[in-house]
């Protein structure tokens, strides 16, 4: 993609975090600390717990200990990151575009006592201000899909990463070989041409020198996730429509079930993507 599209998705993606009303939705109705796909064990389960376990999943999947060295791309209000500090004994970098997410990342890892172990900066993760070769472990949840330039994305992963290094992300994403005029009305709400598919991102680390390419599909969370997500939202509308405008209930609706129904018909999928910097 150009630089011009790259810096458009940006913006759009930036000015939507930032606005009033998304940051009311995802810290009342997204789960709070946690606005990520879960790993749901009962179809009820709540949000905030699913969104907990997957954390925990991805911390198993890369070996997260004591010391290690995390680049958090794309944090949000940081709660992955506070749980890799305090589970695990982590040092975490939270890099992320929104101005608004990051003060409430920052107040909240203040008031857990984590501000030593995680430092948060707003920036994008298509220019990372990292140096080369300094991070043990490249980690990030629910973000890429809002890049204008994904390519650009695992070239700055590859770079930050030390030899044996290791990434370590979700994303939702089309399935390989999908007709993506299909998803139209997806790809309108994040205001791209694309999504990724797991082809996409394994074979773009494995001409990156990635070895140990995989991709845990988990795909069946997805729709999952955004039914209950619409659910605890058309719950507390009412309460909502006080402090969240009309037409981004209403849009919001709208985009959720588009997604479960993505989802469902298998158009999309979601899941662990893990490999080796060699």
């Amino acid at each position: 993609m150009t630089r011009t599209t790259q810096d458009a998705a940006e913006h759009t993606a930036r000015s939507y975090y930032d606005s009033d009303d998304a940051d009311t939705f995802y810290s009342r109705v997204w789960g709070g600390e946690d606005i990520h796909v879960g790993i749901y064990s009962a179809p009820d389960e709540l949000i905030s717990v699913a969104s907990a376990r997957t954390v925990t999943r991805m911390a198993e999947v890369a070996g997260v200990g004591p010391g290690t060295r995390v680049l958090d791309l794309g944090a949000g209000y940081g709660g992955a990151a506070r749980r890799l500090a305090a589970a695990h004994g982590a040092t975490v970098h939270c890099l992320n575009l929104s101005p608004v997410e990051n003060a409430r990342n920052e107040r909240m890892t203040r008031e857990q006592g984590l501000d030593g172990r995680v430092e948060v900066t707003t920036g994008s993760y298509e220019d990372v201000p990292v140096e080369d070769s300094s991070i043990d472990l490249v980690w990030s949840q629910d973000a890429f899909l809002h890049s204008g330039s994904r390519e650009t994305v695992l070239d700055e992963i590859a770079r930050v990463l030390r030899p044996g290094g290791q990434v370590v992300f979700t994303d939702p994403m089309a399935v390989d070989g999908l007709d993506q005029s299909s998803i139209q009305p997806i790809l309108d709400r994040i205001a791209l041409s694309t999504m990724a598919t797991p082809g996409f991102y394994t074979d773009g680390l494995a001409q990156r020198g990635f070895t140990g390419v995989q991709f845990l599909d988990h795909a069946e969370h997805l729709p999952t996730h955004y039914r209950r997500v619409r659910e605890e939202l058309v719950a507390h509308e009412e309460e909502l429509s006080s402090s969240i405008s009309g037409p981004y209930l209403s849009a919001m609706k709208a985009g959720l079930q588009h997604w479960v129904d993505g989802g469902r018909t298998g158009k999309l999928t979601w899941g662990i993507v893990h490999a080796v910097r060699t």
